[in-house]
Order: C-alpha cells, then structure tokens, then sequence
C-alpha cells in the first residue's frame, strides 16, 4: 500500500508542477496600468474648435456633500497629469498641502499631435517659423468661458484655482497670471520659455506693472541648473522689484537638472509654497494659557511647552514638535499630516486639545 501511494504521489508531480506554472503565466494581452482615484471625461471647445481631454483627481473626502474643494488646472496632462498627482499624494500625507480636484488638460481626438497642439495653445503670438502658433489668448477664453464653468457644473469647486505648467506651459502659465490675473491665485512652473517673440513676458510684466501695484496671488518658479538662466534670472529681479501689494512671489534653481528632471522638485516646491498655511500671530499670553500635561490615555501624556512665543509639543516618544497657529485656538505641524484645535470647558480654561492625524482622531485631556 506504501509503495502504491509513492507511485500515485510521483505521477501527479508533473500536473502539480503545470498547475503551478499556470498560476505564474505570462499575459500576451495585459490590461493597462491606472491611476486609482482618477478619471476621464472629454469637453469641445468651440472657442478652440478642439476636444480635450481632461484627467481628474478626486480628493479622499470629495464624497462629503457638504464641502467645496480647491482646483489645480494641469497643461500638459499627458505627461505631467501622473507626476502631478503623485507629488500632491506624498505632500498631502506629510500635511503640506490641503485636499484639493486636479483637472489635467490634454488634447482628444485621434492621431493627436501633441507637439504641434501645445504649441498652438500656449504660445501668446505668432511665430512663423514655429508653425501654427499665437493661440493663447483663446486658450485662456476657452478655460474662462468653457472649461472652468463645466468644471464648476459637474464638480464641488471653490474660487481658489491654480495653474501649473513647464516649458512652452510655463510661458503660458505666466502669460496667463499676466493677462487674465482674477482667473487663478496659485501659480507654480518650472523652465518657462521666456525667450519667445523676443521676451515678450517681459513686456507684458512693464505694462502690468505702470497699471497695477497689486497682485493678489502666489507664484513659483523653478528651473534646472543645466538649463540657459540668464533670462529666469532676470524674471526673478525684475518681480522682486516691484513689490506689488498681495503679490507671494519665491523660486529656485534646481542643481543638477536639466529642462525635464526639474519638474519633480520644482512642482514639488512650488505646491508646498502656493498652498502654504498661513502663520498668525498669536499672543503669549493666549498661548500660555495651552502649556501643560495633556493625557493621551491612561499612564501616557504629552506636554505643551512655551519656547520665545512658539508653542511645541512633546510627545511620549521623546520629540519636539513645534505647533503653528493657523488661529488662536487651531495649530498644525510641518511635515506631517497633524491638526489640532484645543478646547475649553464651561468656565473658560482649557480642557483638552483634539488632534486630527491622517489615520485617526484622538483626543487629549489637560490635567495640569
């Protein structure tokens, strides 16, 4: 009987073995990677005679009815739409950036030359030697009129818009903070093409400027070492110098990057910078009133310390945390997903202090 179960164990290796290779067999055919969390949808424009394309990511709490989102408008969402959303996942994680709708615009159709599109739309004028070009303004008619009102229709937007764009999208990102200036207030590009029709931005920029002496809104800037500066050097000191009213103005040079490879950090800065928290300033005397002991659960507590005007939390772990107020009573932490907002009982002292973490909610009793 032993001998019989060997010899009917080692017959059936040969099918064990298949089935095994089965479950690791290579798919001829396989099904296209996607982003989770995104979709598609296609708007005509008729104002471009053109149908886009648009990539759209949803924040993780779009499901709450009750809430209007922030907007970033991607150009070039062909190749940038996936590095964009990725960048924004990492940051909101580490708290630098807020839930916010990414509408990435590209271009539909069949036999899409996107080249010869992108050209087209983001170039301010015309340039024959370029081919097809000079389209900008209607571009900007098209997000103005079109694109931003089917957006708004079909998706819980605020007013708060950005834009982001490189290279030819950078010239047109700038052209836009320029011409159309009340139709984003977030604006962050990496190696713009300030050279086209003999630095025509600069020209613009003049005739803002002996118009205007505010400029209510937040732009970054970036561009690669290894890339041709003088001209985004000249930018920078020619809106430096102005010192428009409102206007939140920071850039970069990226070491080692050429005009491609300064994306990742130079989207990176620019969305940690254009939707920055803000820091209000917040007495001592209000802020003392938070020092103390706080318990966390049972035998485990934290301390809130007062270092020269700054509060800081000392969690059991042995850390020093500082806390930025947004308000007097709400603060959060740098490089982590962190809200707190403390609280007070029926006669006005502080009870406790309740902490918003990206996995959890906890809440923390003052007991001295």
């Amino acid at each position: 009987m032993k001998n019989l179960t060997l010899i009917f164990y080692f017959a059936l290796i040969p099918f064990l073995i298949i089935g095994q290779t089965n479950k690791n067999s290579f798919n001829p055919n396989p099904p296209n990677v996607e982003i989770k969390g995104t979709q598609v949808q296609n708007i005509f424009s008729e104002i471009m005679n053109q149908e886009y394309e648009l990539n759209i990511h949803l924040p993780r709490y779009y499901d709450d009815a009750a809430r209007k989102f922030p907007v970033l408008f991607v150009i070039d969402s062909q190749w940038d739409f996936a590095l964009i959303n990725s960048i924004f996942g990492s940051q909101y994680y580490d708290g630098f950036v807020p839930e916010i709708v990414i509408v990435g615009i590209t271009w539909g159709g069949k036999d899409v030359n996107v080249d010869k599109l992108r050209t087209r739309d983001f170039t301010p004028t015309v340039q024959i030697q370029f081919g097809e070009t000079g389209r900008a303004t209607d571009f900007l008619k098209f997000f103005r009129n079109e694109l931003i009102p089917f957006i708004e229709k079909n998706y819980r937007i605020s007013t708060d818009r950005g834009l982001v764009g490189s290279s030819f999208g950078g010239l047109f990102t700038l052209f836009a903070m320029l011409t159309e200036t009340d139709l984003f207030n977030k604006y962050f590009l990496t190696s713009p093409s300030l050279q086209w029709d003999n630095g025509l931005l600069f020209k613009l920029e003049e005739e803002y400027s002996k118009k205007n002496s505010e400029l209510n809104l937040s732009l970054y800037m970036a561009m690669g070492s290894y890339e041709e500066l003088s001209l985004f050097n000249k930018m920078v000191d020619v809106l430096k110098s102005r010192n428009y009213k409102g206007f939140r103005f920071d850039h970069k040079i990226i070491e080692g990057a050429g005009h491609s490879g300064a994306k990742a950090e130079g989207f990176t800065r620019g969305m940690q910078f254009v939707y920055e928290r803000p820091v209000v300033n917040v007495s001592s005397d209000i802020l003392r009133k938070y020092v103390g002991t706080y318990e966390i659960q049972p035998g485990v507590t934290a301390k809130i310390i007062l270092e020269e005007n700054n509060l800081y939390a000392l969690p059991p772990y042995n850390v020093k945390i500082r806390l930025f107020p947004m308000s007097e009573t709400e603060f959060y932490a740098k490089g982590e997903y962190s809200l707190g907002k403390f609280f007070f009982d029926d006669k006005g002292n502080v009870a406790g202090f309740k902490l918003k973490q990206f996995a959890n909610e906890i809440t923390l009793k003052k007991i001295n």
